[in-house]
C-alpha cells in the first residue's frame, strides 16, 4: 500500500511518523512545497530572534527519515489531485500514484487588500523563506510595524525587537489576542509588552501602505498615519483549500471531512490547518497533532473517531505564560466569571464555570495550578464549594 502525503508540516510529518510505527511495510510519500525539512514554527520565531541557529530549527536529522523510511520529496509542489485515477500530479507534470492521500498543507497567510501591498518592505511570516527574506530586508530597515495584534504578531514584534529593530504593532480590535484573552488580561498582557519597548496601538484598521516602490509608512481608517519602513502582515491565516477545491472535494471554509477526518472522497483524508471539522477550523497546534494521529490510523483502517478539540493554548507571549482553555467568552445566561489580577507581577486568572463546573480559564504570568485547573475542565469535576478560594496562589488542588 502507497499512501502520499501532500505536506511536511507539524501534521503531515506526525502522520507519516504515526503510520511507520503503525505498520512496517506500506509505503510512504511525502511532497513538500518547501525545500527544507520540517522545522516546527515556533522554532522559527526563536530563529527570527535570533535566539536559535539554524541547524537547531529542524525537528529531525535528515538521516531519521531514511532510518523512518519515509520519503520526502523536497522543493517538488503538487499541483492536482486526480481522484478518477488516484493519482497526483507534481509541477513539472509528473504523477505519483496513490492508495490513500493525505492532505496536510495547511494554510496560507492572508493579506487583506491594502492599497500598495505590493511593495517592497511588505512581508509575511511563515516559512523559513520568509524569514531569511525579513532578516536581510531588516539589516538596513530597522522600522517595522506589524500589523496584527494575534499571537504571530506579538511574538514576530517580540523577534524583531530582539534584532534590535524599532517595533510597533498594529491591532484592529480593541484588545490583544481577542481570541484567547478577555479585556482585563489583555490590558495587563499590553503593559508588559510595553515595557519591552515595544508601542501597541489598538483599534486601528490599516487602509493603505505608504511610499513609492519601497515602505514608508502606513495609513488607518480615520486618516491617522505613521512613518515605517517595514510591513510585516500578521492577519491570519486562511486554510489552503485551492487544489482539494479544483479536485471536486467538498470545501468551505476549509476541507469539510467527517469524525473519521476523511473527505468526500474515502481515500482521501486530511489533518491540520487545511481542515473543517463539524464547521471548525482549528488552526491551533494540539488540534493538528491530534488529527495527524488520527488521520493515520484511519489510513490504516484502525478506526478512531475524531472527536474535536478543546480550545487550549499554553503559550508563551513575548516571554509570558499565557494559557487560555475552553470557554473564554460566554455570551449567555448561566455561565460565571471568577477573577484575580495581581498587576505588579503580571499574573492574571480567570475562571468560568457553569452550574458549577469549570467549562473556560485563563491563566496568565503564571503556571502555578495550571495542571490542576486542566484536570478539573478534563474532568468536569463541581468545584462549587471551592470557587471563591480556587485562584489563591496557596490553595491545595488536591481536596478536590
Amino acid at each position: 500500500m502507497r499512501v502520499l502525503i501532500i505536506g511536511n508540516g507539524l501534521s503531515g510529518t506526525v502522520a507519516a511518523k504515526t503510520m511507520r510505527e503503525l505498520d512496517q511495510k506500506i509505503e510512504i510519500d511525502i511532497f513538500a512545497e518547501e525545500k527544507y525539512h520540517y522545522y516546527p514554527r515556533p522554532n522559527l520565531i526563536e530563529f527570527l530572534a535570533g535566539s536559535i541557529p539554524l541547524e537547531k530549527l529542524f525537528a529531525f536529522p535528515e538521516e531519521w527519515y531514511n532510518e523512518m523510511g519515509i520519503n520526502v520529496h523536497l522543493d517538488r509542489p503538487v499541483k492536482r489531485i486526480l481522484p478518477d485515477s488516484e493519482e497526483i500530479e507534481v509541477e513539472g507534470g509528473e504523477k505519483e500514484k496513490y492508495d490513500y492521500l493525505l492532505l496536510a498543507n495547511g494554510g496560507y497567510p492572508l493579506i487583506p487588500p491594502f492599497k500598495g501591498k505590493e511593495k517592497r518592505g511588505v512581508f509575511t511570516f511563515r516559512t523559513l523563506n520568509d524569514t531569511n527574506e525579513i532578516l536581510e530586508y531588516v539589516k538596513e530597515h530597522r522600522r517595522v510595524a506589524v500589523i496584527g495584534g494575534g499571537l504571530l504578531g506579538l511574538e514576530t514584534a517580540r523577534a524583531m525587537k530582539s534584532r534590535g529593530a524599532d517595533v510597533e504593532v498594529m491591532e484592529f480590535f480593541e484588545h490583544l489576542l481577542p481570541r484567547q484573552l478577555d479585556v482585563q488580561g489583555a490590558s495587563l498582557l499590553k503593559e508588559q509588552i510595553e515595557k519591552l519597548g515595544i508601542r501597541v496601538h489598538l483599534g486601528l484598521a490599516t487602509e493603505e501602505i505608504l511610499g513609492g516602490d519601497e515602505v514608508r509608512g502606513l495609513k488607518f481608517k480615520g486618516g491617522e498615519e505613521i512613518e515605517t519602513d517595514i510591513a510585516l502582515v500578521a492577519a491570519g491565516v486562511r486554510a489552503n483549500i485551492q487544489i482539494a477545491k479544483e479536485a471536486g472535494l467538498e470545501t468551505d471554509r476549509g476541507l469539510v471531512v467527517n469524525d473519521l477526518l476523511q473527505s468526500s472522497d474515502p481515500k482521501i483524508f486530511a489533518a491540520g490547518d487545511v481542515l473543517q471539522h463539524r464547521g471548525i477550523v482549528y488552526g491551533i497546534i494540539p488540534a493538528s497533532f491530534n488529527q495527524a494521529r488520527i488521520a493515520a490510523y484511519n489510513i490504516l483502517g484502525q478506526k478512531k473517531a475524531y472527536e474535536g478539540t478543546v480550545f487550549s493554548n499554553t503559550l508563551k507571549v513575548v516571554g509570558i505564560d499565557v494559557a487560555s482553555i475552553g470557554l473564554v467568552h460566554p455570551e449567555e445566561d448561566g455561565f460565571e466569571e471568577i477573577r484575580k489580577e495581581k498587576k505588579k507581577e503580571g499574573v492574571y486568572k480567570k475562571l468560568v464555570t457553569q452550574n458549577g463546573i469549570i467549562v473556560g480559564a485563563i491563566w496568565m504570568g503564571t503556571k502555578e495550578g495550571l495542571n490542576e485547573v486542566n484536570r478539573l475542565i478534563s474532568y468536569k469535576i463541581n468545584v462549587e464549594r471551592w470557587k471563591n478560594s480556587l485562584l489563591e496562589d496557596d490553595f491545595d488542588f488536591s481536596v478536590i
